[in-house]
């Protein structure tokens, strides 16, 4: 399985991983499933750390390979597919995950309610 890990939930992973369920460690360390953390995710720890919203400086490509996990850039399609998708999660780098999980057919691994709202499958 294709899996897009959210941001809230990748630091969790990379910080604290007694916080994920046992349902969502499963998941995680299931060697079956194809973990991504998207380009956008990045974008947004860096901004956020940035603007001192983030404790968090951690070499982000390092631990992202170290965890195994891939990345996925923000394709065009995907940036198309924002023009369209409706207003029920205002926070604009949720709203891209959910575009990229939509146009690759992705599932996303998050504790966020309002991405149930979007036609992407959630686990």
């Amino acid at each position: 399985m294709k899996i897009i890990i959210d941001t809230h939930l990748f630091l969790w992973l990379a910080a604290t991983p007694e916080k994920l369920s046992p349902k969502q460690m499963k998941i995680v360390e299931n060697l079956d499933n194809t973990l991504y953390l998207s380009s956008i995710s990045i974008a947004e720890m860096m901004i956020k750390r940035s603007i001192g919203q983030l404790d968090f400086d951690a070499d982000i490509l390092a631990l992202v390979e170290e965890m195994g996990i891939e990345l996925l850039d923000f394709d065009a399609a995907s940036a198309v597919l924002l023009a369209t998708l409706p207003f029920y999660h205002r926070d604009p780098f949720d709203r891209m995950i959910i575009a990229q999980s939509i146009v690759h057919g992705y599932k996303i691994l998050t504790v966020d309610r309002k991405f149930a709202h979007y036609e992407c499958a959630l686990l």
